[in-house]
């Protein structure tokens, strides 16, 4: 099995959104948001005049990697917690990582800003250009014919998603 990047991370969820949010504020940006809820956390920003928003899928606590051992025996409710705690922080290590890297690919003149957060730019109504293109793509995939990548654009933000 591959190794996973932070994979046991002692580092607290709170620590890495604490360096997430200086790293943003050290690259320019500004407004920056964070939530969570429903297995989901949200971290938001604007920087370069443009509203950006990621959306981190968190672990199932009721997933077997935290219930169960590796051979299969029930753990106890605390040991699955810490378990579940560790895989959290590891989202949040991993992101730091991400946003990180694509700031300094940014600052170093390697690929512009829009480009490299293109997926998460938020648009005006509240919709992301991911929400909008990621099923567009697929579609293109899977039939060979390229679709109008944003036709029903303003159908799509007053119905608050694609």
């Amino acid at each position: 099995m591959a190794s996973r990047y932070a994979a046991g991370t002692e580092v607290s969820t709170d620590r890495s959104l604490t360096e997430i949010r200086n790293t943003l504020r050290r690259y320019g940006a500004r407004q920056f948001a964070f939530a969570e809820e429903d297995g989901l956390a949200v971290i938001g920003f604007t920087a370069h005049d443009r509203q950006v928003r990621f959306v981190l899928r968190l672990p199932d606590p009721d997933d077997k990697t935290f219930t169960r051992t590796p051979t299969g025996r029930a753990r106890t409710a605390a040991k699955a917690r810490e378990e579940y705690d560790t895989a959290v922080k590891q989202v949040f290590r991993v992101f730091a990582l991400v946003v990180k890297a694509k700031l300094e690919a940014v600052e170093s003149g390697l690929v512009s800003f829009q480009s490299e957060f293109l997926a998460h730019l938020v648009l005006p109504g509240g919709v992301t250009v991911g929400d909008l293109v990621e099923p567009r793509v697929s579609v293109a995939y899977e039939t060979g014919q390229v679709p109008e990548l944003l036709p029903d654009y303003r159908r799509a933000i007053t119905a608050g998603g694609a």
